[in-house]
């Protein structure tokens, strides 16, 4: 089974950047729906953006479009997710998700319709 570990947390001000990495144990070619969630005490996890490892758009939360990005490296395995304009309310433990198995597109709420990997966390801290 994968594991993917996500590195890049930390702790910035308000209005900082962070960038998050997630690298796949085993790499390969095969065409995948990653994405990032965030889970902050007392709160549901929340899908913050996907991607799928072929061609096309991202989706994003609406409370981060405009600032974040998704993106993969150019092999197309190792996805990021680049942080900008911080805000105290994007703190939260950040977690690295793929699908399991090969998929078509990332379509709404992938994560709950197909078996998914999940990395460890990482933290992210924005202070006021």
């Amino acid at each position: 089974q994968v594991q993917l570990v996500e590195s890049g947390g930390g702790s910035v001000q308000d209005g900082g950047s962070l960038r998050l990495s997630c690298k796949p144990s085993i790499l390969t070619f095969t065409r995948y729906c990653m994405g990032w969630f965030r889970q902050a005490p007392g709160k549901e996890r929340e899908e913050v953006a996907s991607k799928w490892t072929g061609y096309g758009g991202a989706n994003y939360a609406d409370s981060v479009k405009g600032r974040f990005k998704i993106s993969l490296d150019d092999d197309r395995t190792t996805l990021y997710l680049q942080m900008n304009s911080l805000k105290p309310e994007d703190a939260a433990t950040y977690y690295c998700a793929r699908s399991r198995h090969s998929t078509s597109g990332c379509n709404g709420n992938w994560y709950e319709r197909t078996t998914t990997d999940w990395g460890q966390g990482t933290q992210v801290a924005v202070s006021s």
